[in-house]
């Protein structure tokens, strides 16, 4: 039996469609109460599915039933300010977890972010040595950073564990995450109402507008990775998890008009002040401790992923 927690969101709702395509129905669905009757995860085979306040003592006392643990569930609006928040949800909740997993030696795959590199200056390795000295620049990215470090301080660990840097994410599923959805999610859903894209005007002089970079990563690929850490025993430890490349939010978007057979049409606005100060104009993650796994499946080509959730997906409001 499988636990995928976060499993009415974005990724985690993808998750258990992944597994179960790959013939696992019996996961435990962890989540919010609000989120049992979740579109996301309507006709998705599971077990059953537990309020995520109860799962914690549901787990203590039944910690031999699970044979693996996705840990996906977390609060994830960067800018969110609340501290205390973040580390109930993000820090204290997967500490928990954890120590169970390591009691009774349940594999454990955690999500972290990329948001704990804050503005890059110390490059985005996830070597083990850098992660301690990583200094996030908002509460959210705070939260993954304290989980991480606490992790690598740990001598009670399960025999197989893996923390996960998400890089930019997106994909199917993500239609209720408001603020927080993708770029690629927000371009459709202003080009199919307005007819164009406004994107934030760079606050850096190093990059014109629209020449931000991210390393966006495709659900797709991250789940085959994920799903290949379930199968094997590899190194134990804190991973990225992108796409080793860094693309330009004007490339996303032209995909994006591209997919809807639209002629580009933007417009640049000044940056919401919230977000301001912890913005990040660039990142790629470094991929090559995930290389030395063997794993060897290649990512979807940028252009040809962004197009396939538009058209595949986003036109036709399919859920995965």
């Amino acid at each position: 039996m499988i636990v995928v927690t976060g499993a009415g969101g974005f990724i985690g709702s993808c998750l258990v469609s992944y597994l179960n395509k790959k013939g696992h129905d019996d996961i435990i669905a962890v989540d919010e109460k609000s989120k049992e009757h979740h579109p996301n995860l309507k006709g998705k085979k599971i077990r059953s599915y537990i309020d995520r306040d109860l799962f914690l003592d549901w787990f203590s006392k039944n910690p031999k039933e699970p044979e693996f643990i996705f840990h996906i569930g977390a609060r994830t609006d960067t800018a969110e300010r609340s501290e205390e928040l973040f580390d109930r949800l993000n820090v204290n909740y997967s500490k928990s977890v954890w120590k169970i997993c390591s009691e009774y030696n349940i594999p454990l795959i955690y999500a972290s972010s990329a948001a704990t590199y804050g503005n890059g200056a110390l490059g985005y390795s996830d070597d083990h040595s850098i992660i301690p000295k990583l200094k996030p620049m908002n509460p959210y990215g705070w939260s993954k950073q304290k989980m991480d470090v606490w992790v690598l301080e740990q001598q009670t660990t399960p025999d197989r564990w893996a923390g996960f840097k998400f890089f930019n994410v997106y994909g199917p599923n993500e239609y209720h995450k408001g603020r927080m959805a993708s770029v690629i999610m927000h371009a459709y859903n202003q080009i199919r109402t307005t007819g164009k894209v406004r994107l934030f005007k760079s606050n850096d002089p190093g990059f014109r507008d629209g020449e931000q970079r991210r390393d966006f990563i495709y659900v797709m690929d991250l789940l085959d990775v994920l799903y290949f850490f379930y199968q094997n025993k590899v190194t134990n430890g804190i991973y990225n998890l992108g796409s080793g490349e860094a693309n330009t939010f004007l490339r996303l978007v032209h995909n994006v008009f591209s997919a809807m057979s639209k002629n580009p049409d933007i417009e640049f606005i000044s940056m919401p002040e919230d977000l301001n100060a912890s913005y990040q104009n660039y990142t790629c993650a470094d991929m090559n401790k995930l290389k030395t796994t063997g794993y060897a499946n290649p990512f979807h080509p940028f252009d040809d992923a962004v197009q396939e959730y538009v058209r595949q997906y986003l036109v036709n409001s399919v859920i995965y």
